[in-house]
């Protein structure tokens, strides 16, 4: 089986947990890429030499990556992040193709908060699903979530496209308002791939 794949993006504090764990709930399987690139760091030792070569073995405490060394180093170092993103998204990218090929569903759920920033994520999806929510539910969300202040994460969002230019490109938009119910959202679109026998392999 080679299952066809949906993505699932959208901006911090969009919901993207809320309608991945749906999914789940329906039996589909889901991957994070966000949290299986930082698995990675532990378990690819090739990646892991290739990082301390971009930004120096002071990112490592016992043997292991330490995360927060490594945030400080990219933090305002745009060519560090270019060089260390040009070497986890490939990791990613071949994790989830293994990841995909062990999966025995006709569909399967790629999660990541960066797809459209990420031009070398497109060729992975046949569906892209965001996650939106107002603004201010997005912002108190994350303020509560993470435990840091509104301007830390209006910045964060600023990093991010707008909302509205993502909207045009995705193929559906899942209001993850509080008001509007996030599984019958899914189900509708589950029912219009099925419908169209996109879904089938």
């Amino acid at each position: 089986m080679n299952p066809k794949v949906i993505v699932c993006t959208g901006g911090i504090g969009s919901g993207k947990t809320a309608v991945t764990t749906a999914f789940e709930s329906l039996g589909y399987p889901v991957y994070n890429c966000d949290e299986r690139a930082k698995q990675l760091y532990d378990e690819d030792a090739v990646l892991l030499a290739d990082i301390v070569n971009v930004v120096g073995k002071d990112i490592l405490k016992d043997g292991k990556l330490d995360k927060a060394a490594l945030a400080g180093k990219i933090f305002n170092n745009r060519d560090y992040l270019q060089r260390i993103e040009q070497l986890v998204h490939p990791a990613v990218i071949k994790d989830f193709e293994n990841w995909k090929a062990r999966q025995d569903s006709a569909l399967v759920i790629f999660e990541t908060a960066l797809y459209f920033e990420k031009k070398n994520l497109h060729s992975l999806s046949d569906y892209v699903i965001l996650m939106t929510a107002p603004e201010n539910v997005r912002v108190q969300r994350v303020v509560e979530r993470d435990g840091i202040s509104e301007s830390q994460v209006r910045q964060r969002m600023s990093n991010q496209l707008p909302d509205g230019e993502k909207m045009a490109k995705a193929d559906w938009v899942i209001t993850t308002d509080d008001r509007h119910p996030v599984l019958p959202q899914i189900l509708k679109i589950i029912d219009k791939i099925t419908d169209n026998g996109k879904n089938r392999s």
